[in-house]
This record gives structure tokens, sequence and C-alpha cells, in this order.
């Protein structure tokens, strides 16, 4: 259902062609407008994805739609070997890169460009899978899905950040309010792509989340698949084993 939303209606080409463009034309100023539309709270919940994670004691870890990589650089503390971050987009990788070079973390992290939904590792490759705010973006979410889990050892794990639409009085009304008015206007603000945030909105409302998610999951082949709302339900993390 989420294939439907693309970020320029406008345009003919398909959903992965215009996510690509639309971060790459964003990228510069993802990072700070990200943390004013969350007010800082992803931080928190990616906190909690480390969390879950270290009790792996993971070697190997893959993170997909990793954005300018915020998400690897958490994942450091897992003491983890191997940490790959994945994108579609050059124009946030490029970001990604920066940031490691600052901090000095290349012999841990890696970045690299590429599709979810065709992944260059061979079978059984890593022993955690993560993904934050990005399975909604994908073009066909069953056959991702299906590539995060070939790539999986036989015991591994794929932890999953992504917004979620909460049902109760007030979290539910807040909600509505902040994508539908806020999120929009703050990207017509200060973004050059008025789309994009539009889109990101859009996309969250329709995404099948919780438990609709939680039957992909099961049906592309997971198992143990267990939710854990966040703040309410404006997000959620889903942990699911191999």
């Amino acid at each position: 259902m989420s294939n439907t939303i693309k970020p320029y209606q406008d345009q003919t080409s398909d959903k992965k062609t215009q996510v690509t463009e639309m971060f790459d034309n964003i990228s510069g100023n993802y990072d700070r407008l990200n943390r004013v539309i969350t007010f800082g709270m992803d931080i928190g919940w990616r906190k909690k994805m480390v969390e879950i994670i270290k009790k792996k004691s993971p070697k190997s870890i893959l993170d997909i739609a990793t954005g300018t990589g915020d998400m690897p650089i958490l994942l450091k503390d897992t003491n983890a070997e191997k940490i790959i971050g994945l994108d579609i987009s050059s124009g946030m990788l490029s970001v990604a890169k920066e940031k490691i070079k600052k901090l000095q973390l290349q012999d841990i992290i890696a970045f690299e460009l590429g599709d979810a939904e065709s992944l260059p590792y061979p079978n059984d490759t890593f022993d955690v899978v993560t993904v934050s705010y990005g399975i909604r973006n994908f073009q066909d979410l069953e056959k991702g899905l299906s590539e995060i889990l070939r790539v999986l050892s036989a015991d591994g794990i794929l932890v999953i950040l992504e917004t979620s639409v909460p049902d109760h009085f007030p979290m539910k009304q807040g909600y509505w309010l902040h994508t539908k008015l806020l999120l929009p206007l703050i990207g017509k603000i200060f973004s050059k792509d008025k789309q994009a945030y539009t889109y990101l909105s859009d996309s969250a409302h329709v995404f099948p989340y919780g438990e609709k998610l939680k039957s992909i999951l099961i049906k592309v082949g997971f198992k143990n698949v267990d939710l854990k709302p966040q703040l309410g339900g404006v997000s959620t993390i889903y942990v699911a084993d191999k």
C-alpha cells in the first residue's frame, strides 16, 4: 500500500528512483531538520535499539537505509568488529562518510552505495540487520525484507525502528497535527525540496505498522516478532529472529 505514495507525484519515474533523488536533495540539512521534527527523541529510540543489539554480542552488523550514518555511529557501542551502512543515496552517504572521518571510525564503520531490495552480500553474512525509518521507503517491502532474511546468519536478528500511528487520545490527535501540519511546514520553510517532507508525512500514514507489519515479517519468514511501541505509538521498534 505504501508503494503508491511517491515523493514527486507529478513525475512518472518509479518510487525507488524518486526516493533516491529526494534524499540526495535533502542530504545537506537532513540531520538538523530530523532533530527538529522529532524533537530529538529519535536518538533515544535508536539507543534503545543499541541496547537490544548489545545482548546479541554481534560481530557484524548491516544498517540499511543508513542515511547520514547516525545508526552505525551509535552501533559502535555494541563492540561489533564490522559495521556496514548501506544506502541508495550517494548524497546521504557523502555526509555519513565525513562524520566517520571526523570521528576516526573508518576501521569499524564502512558505508556502501546499494539497494536494499538487491543486497550485494552472500547468504548468512550478518549477525544483526537494522533499519531506522527506512523500510517505508522500500519500493517492494516484501522483497526488501526477504533480502534481509537472506543475508542474516542462522541465529541473526532484524531490528527496525519505524513510524507508527497512535490509536488513543491525546497522542493520536497530536500525531496528526505534527505529521500533517508541522512536518510539511518545516520542510517548506527550511528545505529546498518542498515535496520531500510532505512525502515523509504521507508515507508514514499509509505504512502497514504494528500488527500488520508483524504479519508481513512472519509471512516473509521471520519468527518471534516483538513490537515495542514508543511514546504512545508514534514510533515502534520491531525485533525479529531469522
